[in-house]
């Protein structure tokens, strides 16, 4: 397998909005499946103060060769100055699943 699969996770404010990024990825064949749920509660550290938000996260299942322009589909229309957008290979999986991203993204 290598590596050649990838699991990208990224949140966000708003249903609509993940909903908006999942389709345009899957659309545009960067992506095989997202994944959204939520909403869940974020507390993290922002210019110095703790804050709490309601988000949504986004599991997107993909080919590594197309991680930077899942990247860049991922910022254009996302609302947040600094996105979480995480990389995480996929070490092991089913291969029959393996071979429904490769045929589904791309």
């Amino acid at each position: 397998m290598k590596n050649k699969y990838i699991q990208v996770v990224t949140t966000i404010s708003s249903k609509a909005g993940a909903e908006k990024i999942a389709k345009a990825l899957i659309k545009g064949r960067l992506a095989a499946c997202v994944q959204i749920a939520g909403p869940i509660k974020s507390i993290y550290r922002w210019k110095g103060k703790i804050e709490t938000a309601k988000e949504w996260v986004c599991v997107i299942k993909t080919k590594k060769s197309l991680y930077k322009k899942v990247e860049t589909a991922i910022k254009k229309p996302h609302p947040y100055e600094i996105p979480e957008i995480i990389a995480v290979p996929i070490a092991a999986a089913n291969k029959d699943y393996l071979k429904w991203i490769k045929l589904n993204s791309g």
